[in-house]
């Protein structure tokens, strides 16, 4: 169970986008500018707190491409987000049983762990935008490597991850997780 990981990632991810000036910039998340991707995080957060708690979905009124949820005060919205999905993740219950994500019956550890690849994946995505760094826990890292594993081809199936990207098997674990997500750590390139 990675709850314990969540809120210094949570924290990570937050330091990375509030130094984000330039919302044009492209990122190395494939079809996404950082505005794209904030509203990405935007737009999914609230699936994955609902899955969290248990609780309805929310209805969305447009589907991602359509919402503009990236408006002046996007930073107070993530930062709030993030605050939640850490909140909810970061006990050990949300990590036990199944949950349903929409329509889908998952166990509660993949939701989880798809908290914390946002986290992890997505930070390292703004972060690369922004020329910036990510400080990732080995630990951290290595559990998102695990999930993105377990995960890859019905993540890729699903258009979530792209072709995997050969790394070292002796790289640092947030390139192997980067790799195995579908991500260049060398990017740009």
């Amino acid at each position: 169970m990675n709850a314990e990981l969540l809120r210094p990632a949570a924290a990570e991810f937050l330091r990375v986008a509030d130094a984000l000036d330039d919302l044009t910039l492209p990122t190395p998340c494939a079809g996404y500018d950082v505005r794209g991707l904030l509203n990405h995080l935007l737009y999914w957060g609230p699936w994955l707190i609902a899955a969290g708690r248990r609780e309805e979905p929310p209805s969305p009124a447009v589907a991602e491409a359509e919402a503009a949820l990236v408006g002046d005060d996007w930073r107070a919205a993530l930062e709030k987000q993030t605050s939640t999905l850490a909140d909810v993740f970061g006990t050990p219950s949300a990590w036990t049983g199944t949950t349903a994500l929409g329509t889908a019956s998952l166990p509660a550890a993949v939701v989880g762990d798809m908290v914390l690849g946002e986290f992890v994946l997505h930070g390292w995505d703004l972060a690369r935008a922004g020329g910036q760094e990510l400080h990732c826990a080995p630990e951290a890292a290595l559990a998102v490597y695990e999930s993105a594993v377990a995960m890859g081809e019905r993540a890729r199936s699903m258009g979530v991850y792209g072709p995997a990207v050969e790394v070292a098997a002796d790289a640092p674990p947030l390139e192997r997780a980067l790799g195995a997500a579908g991500r260049d750590p060398g990017w740009p390139r």
